[in-house]
């Protein structure tokens, strides 16, 4: 997306902070690995489809934000627009991208419908993917294929290590009564769970800034899902504000992986990216904020379909 902007007028810096911005999205909406992760790291006792459920609203949020914020700084800077095509021609893209689309809706709604387990959702997923790329659109060569197959087993790989390196360190956390010893801690200094929640959300904001997103489930969850409980907060919503938070972290310095890849791609360095990108930083600390102290935000759509 960042070459596509660029080509059509915007500048680097603005191309760049828009999209990687907008990737923190991907990571509340199913099927989101990060979600399973949380799940995983908290001893498999959190419900995927709850998770999936819980961070679709908070996704919305933080879309509508983040548009209105591009928005209002392409106006700013008197970015050219293009004419409007007619809902005509919107319809028939739609149209056009409903088979693609469709894989959410399937693996959300098969999971939450009892239909099919999480693990069964990716099998069928796969399923549907190669016969909507193969057969519908036509895209799928055996290249595209063999480097897909590839690219799934590294990742794969790579998940299902630091799945077993949660429980481990869980239970090395556990034995070592860490989370007691966190939740005596922050109750000395405060007895009020939003007192708690907001100490939590800046502490994650720090580590944040330098522990990649895996790594930081991995330790914070069996350390502040404890603290989290014993303040009576929803194990549910406390995912959603702890992977939120992780991905803020991602477009934060010195090691935000996003940001980085985002200024590689769009030719410009991370200090010209850092220059203008604190408007869209500054609205997904708004939503965050919004997403910590309404959990409702998070836990409406649950309770709904159960």
């Amino acid at each position: 997306m960042i070459p596509q902007m660029i080509k059509r007028g915007f500048d680097r810096d603005f191309a760049v902070n828009v999209s990687v911005t907008a990737a923190l999205v991907a990571l509340l909406v199913p099927p989101s690995h990060n979600l399973i992760l949380y799940s995983a790291s908290a001893g498999g006792s959190i419900s995927i489809s709850d998770l999936f459920a819980a961070g679709i609203v908070p996704a919305l949020l933080l879309t509508v934000v983040l548009m209105f914020t591009g928005w209002a700084i392409a106006r700013r800077r008197g970015y050219a627009t293009e004419p409007f095509p007619g809902f005509r021609e919107v319809f028939r893209r739609l149209i056009a991208s409903l088979p693609g689309l469709l894989l959410v809706a399937l693996i959300f709604i098969g999971i939450r419908a009892g239909i099919f387990t999480a693990v069964e959702s990716a099998a069928i997923a796969v399923f549907y993917a190669l016969f909507v790329t193969g057969v519908i659109y036509r895209s799928l060569t055996w290249e595209h294929f063999r480097e897909t197959c590839l690219g799934a087993v590294r990742t794969t790989g790579l998940i299902l290590f630091v799945i077993g390196a949660a429980a481990s360190f869980g239970w090395l956390l556990a034995y070592l009564q860490i989370p007691t010893a966190a939740v005596e801690a922050l109750t000395a200094v405060a007895d009020n769970k939003y007192v708690v929640l907001l100490l939590i959300v800046v502490a994650l904001l720090v580590l944040g800034t330098f522990m990649d997103l895996a790594p930081l489930i991995i330790i914070c969850t069996p350390i502040f899902l404890p603290v989290a409980r014993a303040f009576g907060i929803d194990p549910v919503h406390f995912g959603i504000i702890l992977i939120l938070n992780a991905g803020i972290g991602l477009i934060t310095p010195p090691v935000g992986s996003v940001l980085f890849i985002g200024s590689a791609i769009g030719g410009i360095s991370v200090t010209q990216t850092l220059r203008t990108i604190w408007p869209f930083y500054f609205a997904s600390l708004v939503v965050l904020l919004l997403v910590t102290f309404i959990p409702a935000l998070s836990l409406w759509l649950p309770a709904l379909l159960r």
